[in-house]
């Protein structure tokens, strides 16, 4: 670069608009989107650790999607090349190749190729990227305002990664807002702006959640404000409502946001919600759609979602529609809202689908013949006999008779079902009637003759999913498929697994969220080497995140490894059974969990779970000695200082709520056959720490206990006996602030 090129670059960079210079340069300084970059998610870790897939950012104008691409630019060792979809063809393609294959040869890096409004390239230049992406030439990063799923080549989005950014939350705007007022050299800092709460407030809330339009809106709000006597350019409300004066509403007549929100519009109908459906109708008149369109859709769902049960309604719209022909905009609103309050609050029926069933019926059966009553009579009933046998219903009583209508093949079949809403209702028992009088005229009457999420999926990673999984035994994977029903993980959760003894859970995990992360707790270094074995299997970035730690140790073991973490899932199985104060550790769960996160527990109870006498004949012991064994173990179970064994489901329920959470139960009661291995009879009696068999001795003696102890040896070895237990799935959920 020479020295004029060099000043040229200064100045634009000095006079580019405050959006284009506040643009974040680390994920430091990165503000929003916190389900895709928070501390722990999946990108953010790809990011740190220059390990990046190809990618697709896809999300509303304003949001960071070329902002991300930057990021990643400046900490990647990988080449950057940049360009933008508008301006490129594939001449520009071929160029980024060819630097990507010299990088490649010469140097040994990868290149990340960013394509800025990657729909924007028509399907022929989408297909010159193909190849490349898919040997690994380049990094494809991608972003696009519009749906990928639509716009983009099918087999990019396949071999990509999607990312949704989200409009930013008002609070995200005010610390962009702050970050522009404090920065001393892209920003305001070295000048004094004084902003009022209020035009801040204005600004946050009509740029929409878009970044680029508020940072213009301070902009031009600075920019054009002199300063006053004391020196400070003072922002007050009236100036911030003429540096943004119409809160824009992202909408495309051809893209997502248009085809969300009819959709928004027909459900709210559909619902029988007033107040949304009258919304969602401002909301596109506002952005300007056709009101043509809109009474389109209303003539359709009158017939659709209301039909019979209030066949006045297709009138009232089809009305509404004509007369805002004769009067137009802006007064024939009152129309759309009419029509659109009508089809809201009324009897709503679906049974017009009746006709689609038919249609299924018809392709299903081909041309059936019409029945010879009902052909047309006018010009051939002498020579063939065509309408021979019809029965005409004014000659009848309430002008009705029992004759059949359909083929002889379709002969009782059903397809309108009227619902029992408004008129419909009304006719409801005359068509069950009439129809059960047909049926019952078909044992009289013979048959008359007559002439229609995501990301790339690893096969080697799917079948060490089910490698993995499949040895969970029945049992287990249906607790873990209930627990995970009640937990609802997203793709881009921070999950943590309390306890990975079997990795029961930890797997699932892995499965269930692919664009977040998962923690993993293992008691022992044994535990974890033997868990680190497992997942070897799995790309570094995809592995969970293993601590060595106890309940008691978490809070410690998770502020060394990311004092920010917060997660969006905690699960557990069996973790709190021997645990004394659990209010304190339901208390120590809330600190890092996410506004609106969830605990999910699966417990077992031990003071319901199997007695062991229950699986002995009282025959198989002396006299009395059944007897007494069966009150010393009930006795166990009834001890109100033992912590294993002097709480119930309801004491577990209260520990969470007291602790803040919003909490339900349900309760499983399980039996399974359990074989009576050696190993548990040596743990019941034998073992080192307080067993089965040192609880029974305040009631039987030494010698009672041998005695049991021989009499499950001999009766019960490697017998299968029933096992019952009694499991608690407790969901706490912490309240979004």
């Amino acid at each position: 670069m020479d020295l004029f090129e060099d000043n040229r670059q200064r100045l634009i960079a000095a006079e580019s608009p405050l959006a284009d210079r506040m643009r974040p340069r680390s994920l430091a300084e990165f503000v929003g989107q916190d389900h895709i970059l928070g501390p722990g998610r999946l990108l953010r870790r790809a990011i740190q650790a220059d390990q990046l897939s190809s990618l697709i950012f896809y999300g509303p104008p304003g949001t960071g999607k070329t902002t991300l691409a930057r990021i990643i630019a400046n900490t990647t060792r990988a080449h950057f090349v940049a360009i933008n979809a508008v301006l490129s063809g594939v001449k520009e393609i071929r160029a980024a190749i060819e630097t990507a294959q010299t990088e490649r040869g010469r140097y040994s890096r990868r290149t990340i190729l960013f394509v800025d409004e990657v729909h924007r390239f028509n399907k022929a230049q989408q297909d010159a990227l193909l190849p490349w992406v898919e040997n690994g030439t380049v990094i494809l990063i991608g972003a696009t305002t519009e749906n990928p799923y639509f716009e983009v080549n099918k087999a990019l989005v396949s071999r990509s990664r999607l990312f949704q950014l989200k409009s930013l939350a008002e609070d995200d705007m005010y610390k962009i807002a702050e970050q522009a007022l404090q920065d001393p050299e892209r920003g305001y800092g070295k000048r004094s702006v004084v902003i009022a709460p209020a035009a801040l407030d204005h600004l946050a809330h009509v740029a929409g959640g878009d970044a680029r339009t508020l940072l213009n809106a301070l902009e031009l709000a600075v920019e054009t404000t002199p300063e006053n006597a004391e020196g400070e350019i003072a922002i007050s409300l009236g100036v911030a409502e003429e540096s943004i004066q119409r809160r824009a509403v992202l909408y495309d007549r051809e893209g997502d946001a248009h085809f969300d929100t009819i959709s928004a519009f027909i459900k709210s109908l559909r619902g029988s919600d007033p107040d949304a459906a009258l919304y969602w109708l401002a909301r596109m008149l506002y952005a300007g759609e056709d009101p043509h369109f809109i009474f389109r859709r209303l003539l359709i769902q009158a017939s659709e979602d209301i039909g019979l049960a209030d066949p006045q309604a297709l009138g009232v719209v089809v009305a509404c529609a004509e007369a805002f022909d004769r009067v137009g905009l802006p007064e024939g609103r009152y129309h759309l809202a009419q029509a659109t309050l009508y089809l809201s609050t009324t009897a709503k029926s679906n049974s017009a689908l009746a006709f689609f069933d038919a249609l299924a019926a018809v392709e299903r059966e081909g041309s059936a013949e019409v029945p010879n009553p009902l052909k047309d009579s006018s010009r051939d009933k002498q020579g063939f006999g065509h309408g021979a046998g019809y029965q005409y219903p004014h000659a009848y009583r309430e002008h009705w008779v029992a004759q059949q209508y359909l083929p002889a093949s379709l002969q009782g079949e059903v397809f309108y079902q009227p619902s029992d809403q408004g008129y419909e209702a009304q006719i409801r028992n005359d068509v069950a009637r009439r129809r059960e009088a047909q049926l019952a005229a078909l044992q009289d009457l013979a048959p008359t003759q007559g002439g229609l999420t995501f990301g790339p999926t690893d096969p080697k990673q799917e079948r060490w999913f089910a490698r993995a999984l499949s040895q969970s035994g029945q049992q287990l994977g249906h607790l873990r498929d209930r627990l995970f029903a009640l937990a609802e993980p997203e793709r881009h959760h921070v999950v943590l697994d309390l306890h990975a003894d079997t990795g029961l859970l930890t797997w699932e995990a892995l499965r269930r969220t692919p664009e977040g992360g998962v923690y993993t707790c293992v008691r022992t270094l044994k535990e974890a080497q033997i868990l680190e074995e497992q997942v070897s299997g799995l790309g570094a970035l995809h592995r969970p995140i293993i601590l060595v730690t106890d309940l008691e140790n978490l809070a410690t073991v998770l502020t060394e490894q990311s004092p920010d973490l917060r997660f969006d899932r905690i699960l557990g199985r069996n973790v709190l059974t021997r645990i004394e104060d659990k209010k304190a550790v339901a208390e120590q769960f809330i600190r890092w969990l996410r506004p609106g996160g969830m605990i999910v527990l699966a417990q077992t109870i031990p003071r319901h779970t199997q007695r062991l006498y229950q699986l002995l004949k009282p025959a198989w012991l002396p006299e009395n000695l059944y007897e007494k064994l069966r009150d010393a173990e009930e006795a166990i179970y009834a001890d109100p200082q033992d912590p294993l064994v002097n709480w119930d489901a309801e004491d577990l329920q209260k520990a969470f709520t007291d602790a803040g959470l919003q909490t339900t139960m349900e309760f499983e009661h399980q039996k399974a056959d359990t074989r009576i291995a050696p190993a548990m009879i040596d743990r019941w009696f034998t073992a080192e720490h307080p067993t089965y068999g040192t609880r029974l001795r305040p009631t039987l003696s030494d010698s009672e206990i041998l005695l049991v102890g021989k009499t499950f040896a001999q009766r019960l070895k490697e017998q299968i006996v029933p096992w019952e237990s009694r499991v608690v799935f407790l969901a706490c959920r912490l309240q979004t602030q």
